[in-house]
């Protein structure tokens, strides 16, 4: 049952005369005709804020998210008054779960108290984090760098500041393999040897960038009508553009002539050999000043290897929560899987050489097993 507009409209009047006796009145014979009205009890609370009365507001506010949970004028009202009443530390956790359900488009009105809230809770996440650090000093001295990294994001995460990434492969999210951004060099020994070949693969690549600058297609190249989501920008686009020697387990035999060297020493490396999916090994080019959207690879159980070929200035990379600039002669990998993004903040092209591997914590038999597993899906969706 919904109360007659009129005492509503009279309880407003009240309010705007800051006559909050008769407001209350009002309210109260209000909640007796419709004690399921939400906003009764937000006048109730409003007119209860104003004398001062901040735990019966706090109580009516209760009281109306008791009836709907997600009505979000009455949750930052909450957090308003618990805020006023017990501290921005306090209000914090109210204010966020306030902000998950924030209507679009914001209407006028609410964006200042929006934007109160999020600054609230930036500001008790900066002294969480800074209480933490205080509290665990001891991890300064870590002698372990990876330790020291993986606690230091950890306490972040608990902080607030960040949020846990994990592998989430688009075709195969293998279980129980450690969702790890960076992989420890020690664990691929033939990486100084790829490094050692930079000078010699930058050649072949420059030499392939004269004669067939047309064989760089736009890496991101979305059939008409597909949803490009994050793609849009870059979709059919030369800005991000690739020049494949090895694509989805096939040899790409004009580039590998093209660049014979290389060709030979990608012979000689453990990629991940998968009939149908790997290996896959590319000259990708980013242009001056952009920025490749965050995304996520295919599958876990193999890596991905990164050696810059052309750095004409700054350029990063993210995985996770960790930030990379690529250096020239430093080859890393990483975990596709989990979300990263790319960033070439220099005035000319970048280059890089992608390469895939096997995940290292995956051995010969279940290699093989998950090769078979991941063809006989392809098999029998391409079957009748």
């Amino acid at each position: 049952m919904t109360p007659d507009p009129s005492p509503l409209a009279d309880v407003q009047r009240a309010l705007a005369q800051r006559d909050t006796t008769t407001a209350l009145a009002l309210l109260r014979q209000a909640e007796l005709d419709a004690p399921m009205d939400i906003d009764v009890k937000l006048q109730k609370a409003m007119a209860l804020r104003l004398v001062g009365n901040l735990d019966g507001a706090i109580a009516t506010l209760d009281q109306a998210l008791a009836i709907e949970p997600y009505h979000f004028i009455a949750l930052l009202s909450k957090g308003s008054l618990v805020e006023r009443r017990d501290g921005p530390r306090r209000a914090a956790q109210i204010y966020t779960n306030a902000l998950q359900i924030v209507p679009d488009p914001v209407p006028a009105y609410l964006q200042a108290p929006i934007d109160h809230a999020r600054q609230v809770i930036a500001d008790t996440t900066d002294a969480l984090e800074a209480y933490l650090v205080s509290r665990t000093a001891r991890a300064r001295h870590l002698t372990d760098p990876a330790v020291r990294a993986r606690f230091e994001e950890g306490r972040q995460i608990f902080a607030g500041k960040t949020k846990p990434y994990v592998s989430d492969g688009i075709l195969l999210t293998y279980p129980r393999l450690p969702a790890i951004p960076f992989f420890d060099r020690t664990l691929f020994p033939w990486l100084p040897r790829l490094e050692a070949a930079t000078d010699m693969i930058r050649a072949e690549l420059e030499a392939a960038l004269e004669v067939q600058k047309s064989s760089f297609a736009p890496y991101i190249a979305y059939p008409p009508g597909a949803p490009v989501n994050q793609w849009e920008e870059l979709n059919h686009s030369p800005r991000w553009s690739s020049y494949f020697l090895w694509k989805d387990g096939t040899r790409q035999a004009e580039a590998c002539a093209q660049c014979p060297g290389t060709a030979a020493l990608l012979d000689s490396l453990p990629l991940s050999r998968q009939p149908g999916f790997a290996p896959t090994v590319v000259f990708s080019a980013l242009d001056a000043h952009t920025h490749i959207p965050p995304h996520t690879g295919s599958t876990n159980v193999r890596l991905l290897v990164h050696l810059p070929l052309i750095l004409p200035g700054p350029a990063r990379f993210r995985v996770g929560n960790e930030e990379r600039t690529w250096k020239m002669g430093e080859a890393w990998v990483f975990d596709d899987t989990i979300e990263h993004e790319a960033w070439n903040d220099a005035d000319a092209l970048r280059v890089i050489m992608i390469l895939d591997v096997w995940n290292p914590y995956l051995n010969e038999e279940e290699r093989d097993l998950v090769s078979t597993l991941m063809l006989a899906r392809s098999e029998f969706y391409s079957g009748s």
